[in-house]
């Protein structure tokens, strides 16, 4: 079975004063904390000196919508066909585990280039195409998403504020084979509702506006098509994020699964714990590269189409890192390894500088007054 790289090469970063201990709200807590500046703006400026011209790769790639159009387009062909099959058959279950999770996916990680207005010049276009990616998922969330998102870039592993890291609560009840399992089949809905218990964005024209879409196209398609045509758009989303191999992108990108010394998770290591992974396997084709993961966080700005460019050009700051060579052997090897569970993150206070420097053409012009809990 492939395996994980374990050979690590940590680019430098700035350090930070380091506290009397870990700071944590739960006393169990075993996460990674860290006392350094979380490695992309550091590798970032190291590319740009050493390679100027990779800031040529950032802008919008226009491909991307013709792309989701394509997608929306298989999805409500498929929602059509299956109009007379049982829900409950493997007609149904089998198409919306092959084609209907992956085609979600994709449009999952489009509304994610989207969100870095990657598809569009115009910051309000790309709010709006994210409104159209997102109707045959079939619940609203991409307005919402991209707040949280950014934040997650610009506070990546900062406690309270980064939503992709589980909470202690989360890993305190599922550190086990089982709760792993539960934990990836059920992963979609971690991601939809963690966020919100961690802190509350306001409701804005641009989420109101995503969940009225949303609302009238769930209703057209069930007075068209069927309500069996809506639940498979929503049997899609949940498989997408379930224990599906295209998911598997999930677990892969900032779980630590390369065995760490002991000293790593103590108070007085200042050496940093590698906290984003690559993936340069076939499943990029299905998933806008998202498995290009440093490159993407190091560039956020440089859409799928560019990120190999991006690799090939700085390869030699790319090629020692740990990367991972399969998503199935991830979800894998994340439930049945004991030591690799949801306390395998790294976390971190404010790292060194404020989270904010936000504009109004990085929120949207509704939510230009910026994020509650973001400096």
């Amino acid at each position: 079975m492939p395996s994980t790289t374990a050979t690590t090469t940590v680019q430098p970063s700035s350090k930070l004063d380091l506290p009397h201990k870990a700071s944590s709200t739960f006393s169990g807590d075993q996460f990674f904390w860290s006392y350094t500046e979380e490695p992309h703006r550091t590798r970032r400026q190291a590319i740009i000196k050493a390679h100027p011209k990779v800031t040529k790769l950032c802008g919008p790639e226009p491909l991307t919508k013709y792309l989701v159009l394509a997608v929306i387009a298989v999805q409500l062909i498929c929602t059509s066909l299956l109009r007379d099959a049982p829900v409950i058959s493997l007609r149904f279950l089998a198409t919306a585990y092959i084609i209907g999770a992956t085609a979600n996916q994709n449009l999952f990680l489009a509304i994610h280039e989207i969100s870095h207005n990657l598809a569009f010049k115009a910051p309000l276009a790309n709010r709006l195409f994210a409104i159209v990616a997102n109707l045959p998922i079939g619940i609203p969330y991409s307005a919402a998403f991209r707040p949280y998102h950014l934040t997650h870039h610009k506070s990546l592993g900062v406690d309270g504020l980064d939503t992709d890291l589980p909470t202690a609560l989360e890993a305190f009840f599922l550190d086990s084979i089982l709760g792993k399992a539960f934990f990836c089949t059920f992963q979609i809905l971690f991601y939809a509702l963690r966020p919100m218990m961690v802190y509350k964005l306001p409701l804005t024209q641009i989420h109101l506006l995503n969940i009225v879409a949303q609302i009238v196209f769930d209703i057209l398609l069930v007075r068209f098509a069927g309500v069996k045509a809506l639940a498979y758009l929503i049997t899609s989303s949940f498989l997408a994020g379930s224990l599906h191999p295209c998911a598997g992108h999930f677990i892969a990108e900032h779980y630590v699964f390369s065995p760490q010394p002991k000293s790593a998770k103590e108070a007085a290591n200042l050496v940093p714990v590698p906290e984003t992974f690559s993936y340069y396997g076939p499943l990029n084709i299905l998933t806008y590269n998202v498995g290009l993961h440093n490159e993407h966080h190091d560039f956020p700005a440089v859409p799928w189409t560019r990120l190999p460019m991006l690799h090939e050009i700085a390869n030699e700051f790319y090629a020692d890192l740990p990367r991972h060579e399969s998503w199935m052997w991830v979800i894998w090897q994340f439930i049945w390894d004991r030591e690799v569970g949801l306390w395998c993150r790294v976390k971190r206070k404010e790292a060194g500088r404020k989270v904010g420097g936000w504009s109004v053409d990085e929120l949207g012009a509704n939510e230009a007054k910026g994020i509650p809990g973001v400096k």
